[in-house]
């Protein structure tokens, strides 16, 4: 079985490819069985598509891998806690846990837009079932910020 914090350190290494590519450091890793179905990061300055966050486009290539639109036997590494967008898609695709390192404030420290609805609090309003584990391998995803602004062509939204 696949540990929580091996799941999260391939979102970390696909987070830290995108910052390579020039794109925000956020990454996410979706695992069925033990193995990895998908795992990507986000996308939104490449794609110029704001909703290609990296929970989005994880889930979008697991729902490919798997042919199906609910992955009710997944779990999700993402390393920050996921936005209120990307929270309620793991929600409709009914991802069973979904574990973060860093959080919303620390996104907003970086310079990030966000909404300060905390994922806990979407969900606990929303009686979702999704289980939610924070602060898996926090300090190395908030590094990813930390590496993402030395990039030269570091950009906020």
């Amino acid at each position: 079985m696949m540990t929580p914090e091996e799941l999260m350190r391939r979102a970390i290494t696909v987070a830290l490819r995108g910052i390579d590519a020039g794109q925000s450091p956020f990454g996410c890793a979706i695992a069925r069985d033990g193995q990895i179905i998908a795992c990507h990061h986000n996308v939104v300055l490449a794609t110029t598509d704001i909703t290609a966050h990296a929970e989005i486009t994880a889930l979008r290539a697991a729902c490919r891998e798997t042919n199906r639109v609910l992955l009710d036997d997944c779990i999700a590494a993402s390393t920050c806690e996921p936005c209120p967008m990307c929270m309620a898609a793991l929600h409709w695709a009914r991802v069973t846990t979904v574990y973060y390192g860093a959080t919303i404030h620390d996104a907003a420290a970086a310079g990030f837009n966000e909404l300060q609805l905390p994922a806990e609090q979407l969900l606990r309003t929303g009686g979702s079932r999704v289980r939610l584990v924070p602060g898996v391998l926090r300090d190395e995803c908030r590094a990813l910020f930390t590496i993402w602004q030395q990039h030269p062509d570091h950009q906020t939204y």
